[in-house]
């Protein structure tokens, strides 16, 4: 437990996903005052009924969407202390020369136009009120080595890792850290359908990711930034 954290206001996107309820639920934990964001409504009433806060349901790769829903948070709850990345999705897009450019399409949008849109509109607030913020991303491992048949989800998070960077760089005069997980296989129940000959046990789970991110935005973390965490479990 980060007794620090309590009362400060989080921001996770992605929050009607497995791990993006999990962070939910370990910073909730922690005393953190929780703002919701996903598409989906009905995963959203679910977590907010368990652990309260607000949620709102927002397109993440609209910009006037996300900066909307930036602005009511602040008018509503009050400067934004943290934000969590979870958005994202994942395909298989198989070899390039036979790739769909939708697939590149997709992945860049939803892994990386997010983690941008939400990471500019926060972090221009946190500058503008002159308060230490945490922004975290969650990237992958396969966003450090190009993976076969993943060509597109592994730029697209390769894209995550050099913004998360580069906003580091950009931030740290201003008392912002930024860093990413970088998580390998997650155990949820998508990954466990979609690979039923696969070993769970060496897989991450979501509430270990999450207890590296609450650390992330911990005081404890406080001199980390730019930092890529891998959070690979046994695999």
């Amino acid at each position: 437990m980060y007794t620090e954290l309590n009362g400060k206001l989080a921001v996770v996107t992605g929050a009607g996903g497995s791990l993006g309820a999990a962070v939910a639920r370990r910073l909730h934990q922690d005393g953190v005052r929780l703002a919701l964001l996903d598409r989906s409504e009905e995963p959203l009433q679910k977590l907010n009924a368990e652990i309260g806060g607000i949620y709102k349901m927002v397109d993440l790769t609209d910009n006037l969407a996300v900066e909307a829903a930036v602005v009511s948070i602040v008018e509503s709850l009050g400067g934004i202390d943290i934000l969590v990345n979870v958005a994202g999705a994942f395909v298989f897009s198989g070899p390039v020369p036979a790739m769909n450019p939708i697939d590149l399409d997709l992945m860049l949008n939803v892994n990386v136009k997010t983690a941008f849109l939400l990471s500019a509109a926060v972090a221009k607030r946190m500058v503008t009120l002159g308060k230490s913020g945490r922004i975290i991303n969650v990237g992958a491992r396969a966003g450090l080595t190009g993976v076969a048949n993943m060509a597109a989800y592994s730029a697209s998070k390769a894209a995550v890792l050099n913004l998360t960077e580069a906003m580091a760089a950009e931030l740290r005069d201003s008392n912002i850290t930024v860093n990413a997980v970088l998580p390998s296989t997650i155990d949820t129940p998508a990954n466990r359908k979609s690979m039923p000959d696969a070993d769970p046990s060496k897989w991450v789970t979501s509430e270990s990711i999450a207890d590296v991110i609450a650390f992330l935005a911990s005081d404890s973390a406080r001199d980390i930034s730019g930092a890529l965490l891998p959070v690979y479990g046994k695999s």
